[in-house]
């Protein structure tokens, strides 16, 4: 039997960037004279500005198109590119993908961020070891449709179903269930753990450093 493949979410999942997309986006928003409470836009986080901006603006009342949309989600781009050289990678993140590397557990990277952004990203991450890197731009949908993680199951050589989807939001595990994969959570992105177990996560961690302690919970022997 081939070793399962472990496919990772980036934001609030390897690298601290959660709440400076909040920021970005509330920023964006204020900006088109939007006020929309930050705690309903950190619920959206993991999902693209596409999917969960018309909602958004509906229930404040504001009209939105097409146009709209791209041009707030172009504004968010704006203010959290400026945020970037500031971000970190999450505890124990580095070590956990080195971990999997010496271990010859094949693992990727799948994100609703473009390419660019994505690459500033990883660079936050200290001796990133290479492996496959899916962005929105190689997909039609993002989170929580499971594009991006079946692209990335395929690109391992592993079918869905023996792959572990790591991610730290509800939109993680619903991607990852709507694909038959296993969801791992991790509480850095400010979901709460019951909530993510409710959603269907088959374990919850706390960070990636408990995660690389805890391998052998997931049938991933030393």
């Amino acid at each position: 039997m081939k070793t399962p493949g472990i496919i990772f979410d980036l934001d609030g999942t390897l690298v601290d960037s959660v709440y400076q997309h909040v920021s970005a986006w509330n920023d964006t928003l204020r900006t088109g004279r939007i006020q929309v409470a930050q705690w309903r836009i950190h619920r959206a986080i993991g999902m693209s500005g596409s999917l969960f901006l018309p909602k958004l603006l509906r229930d404040e009342g504001h009209r939105h198109s097409q146009a709209i949309i791209t041009r707030l989600e172009v504004g968010h781009q704006k203010h959290f590119d400026r945020m970037i050289s500031r971000i970190d990678a999450l505890p124990g993140a580095g070590e956990l993908l080195r971990l999997l590397k010496r271990r010859s557990i094949p693992f990727a990277v799948a994100t609703s961020g473009g390419a660019a952004q994505t690459k500033r990203l990883l660079a936050r991450i200290s001796n990133r070891p290479d492996c496959p890197v899916i962005t929105a731009d190689d997909v039609e949908a993002a989170k929580p449709a499971p594009d991006l993680f079946q692209l990335a199951a395929q690109k391992l050589e592993r079918e869905p179903g023996d792959c572990f989807i790591v991610g730290d939001s509800v939109w993680d595990v619903l991607a990852a269930r709507r694909m038959k994969a296993a969801a791992i959570a991790l509480r850095t992105g400010g979901f709460d753990g019951r909530e993510l177990q409710e959603a269907g996560a088959y374990r919850v961690y706390a960070d990636a450093r408990e995660l690389a302690d805890s391998l052998e919970q997931l049938g991933l022997s030393r």
